[in-house]
């Protein structure tokens, strides 16, 4: 089985429509597909349509979930939430709150790289995003279009919109501890998304990571385009000590990001022992 447990639409900041998901993951070869659009859920019924309506025979699995943005102290990290009730109302109340302040976020950044230099527009990022959740890759999508830096990841830098970056602002993010605790209240399980990125800016302690599986974790994402080998092996080393599952993914955004589909996956007795530990919701075909 080829697994991949984190991908994006344009719900979020991905470019393909959850259809368009869906139909990629056959394409790759994918036997399991997650969702994991930004603090939304709103891709996950037209993806689940378009797995109900693959050919007979088809044995995509698509696993409906989310990534969470979070901040330990100062610093910022992402928590992938799978199979947990979307109509849960603790937990749908803070993906509301950080959708909401994510337009206010997007605005106040557009102003900064306004001041900067950058000649974008607020109605150009809205543009971009269409329907989806604005984020800051919409952003960097126009300085594209402006000149201003050749490539997405271009734009994350210091000079941009990296974590703390001179156009950087910061939005309402989740305690780690309390989404923990609501993804598992809402009967979903919590892993940690790409906890060693550090090109993306600083990274939280191990005594975090710690903390997160005393509050009940339940995997590291650890096969990921931004973790090097070192990363990896120390990161397998620490779930191995904590207890936690490790899994591996694309972090797929379609035409945005240069990683494919399948590029890093999930040995299936792990996601067995995932699933099995979710309530909320079931993984959808297969």
């Amino acid at each position: 089985m080829r697994i991949d447990l984190h991908a994006h639409s344009n719900a979020s900041d991905g470019t393909d429509t959850p259809a368009e998901l869906v139909a990629a993951a056959v394409g790759a070869g994918l036997d399991v597909v997650a969702l994991t659009d930004h603090d939304t859920v709103a891709g996950h019924t037209e993806a689940a349509d378009a797995v109900h309506a693959l050919p007979a025979g088809s044995r995509l699995t698509l696993v409906p979930g989310a990534e969470l943005s979070c901040v330990a102290g100062d610093i910022s990290m992402h928590l992938l939430a799978y199979l947990f009730d979307p109509a849960e109302p603790a937990f749908a109340a803070e993906r509301e709150l950080v959708r909401t302040d994510r337009f206010r976020r997007g605005r106040a950044i557009v102003e900064r790289c306004r001041e900067l230099g950058a000649d974008i527009s607020w109605d150009q990022v809205r543009r971009i995003a269409g329907e989806g959740s604005v984020g800051r890759p919409h952003i960097a999508s126009a300085l594209v279009e402006a000149g201003v830096v050749a490539s997405v990841s271009d734009a994350f830098t210091a000079d941009w919109l990296a974590n703390g970056g001179r156009a950087d602002v910061r939005k309402h993010e989740t305690d780690p501890v309390t989404a923990v605790r609501l993804v598992r209240e809402a009967g979903g399980v919590p892993v940690f998304a790409h906890p060693g990125a550090v090109k993306r800016g600083r990274t939280v302690s191990d005594q975090v990571i710690a903390d997160l599986a005393a509050a009940g974790l339940a995997a590291l994402e650890v096969d990921h385009i931004d973790h090097d080998e070192p990363t990896r092996a120390h990161l397998r080393g620490l779930a191995a000590e904590l207890g936690l599952l490790t899994t591996g993914s694309s972090d797929y955004h379609g035409s945005r990001k240069t990683v494919r589909l399948g590029e890093h996956t999930t040995d299936p007795q792990v996601y067995e022992a995932l699933v099995e530990q979710a309530t909320g919701a079931k993984p959808i075909g297969g």
